[in-house]
């Protein structure tokens, strides 16, 4: 098929592109949706990026 997809209105190339990216997406989901690990709450996650974050710019400023 020789469909030109416009950027503008699609991100994908072409309909197999499409299909592939929505098959690897709705795995994503799926995965994520039987994931018995606990939810780490939101506050928490914030501090440990805020932590790396700090270590890492204070690794660059050296």
């Amino acid at each position: 098929m020789s469909t030109v997809f416009d950027p503008i209105v699609s991100e994908f190339d072409s309909f197999d592109h499409e299909a592939e990216y929505n098959a690897w997406f709705r795995a994503k989901i799926e995965k994520a949706s039987t994931d018995s690990r606990p939810a780490v709450p939101h506050d928490q996650v914030v501090a440990h990026l805020k932590k790396r974050r700090e270590e890492r710019e204070a690794n660059t400023n050296r």
